[in-house]
């Protein structure tokens, strides 16, 4: 009885310490991983919303094309009548 009273008044043993380091570590790793994972994600949230800027952006880049595009139709148009009028004329 002695020896047992002596083996617990001395503290922990090797293995309970070494259970308790194997613990830290999991939770430790555990915690870095959800660390890391929140970050990430939040990464992504902002690489997607930069990326639906762009598209609205290059929505209504090919919006002004187009109406540049029918400007310059009519412009094309105006500029054949004009010449048409001064070969007539001429």
């Amino acid at each position: 009885m002695t020896a047992m009273s002596t083996a617990a008044a001395s503290g922990p043993t090797l293995a309970t310490v070494v259970l308790w380091i194997g613990v830290a570590i999991i939770i430790g790793g555990v915690i870095a991983v959800i660390v890391f994972s929140y970050f990430r994600m939040l990464g992504h949230r902002a690489d997607a919303a930069a990326m639906t800027h762009y598209r609205k952006l290059a929505e209504d880049a090919v919006a002004n094309q187009h109406e540049l595009r029918d400007q310059l139709a009519k412009l094309t148009e105006k500029v054949q009548a004009v010449e048409q009028l001064m070969r007539d004329v001429g």
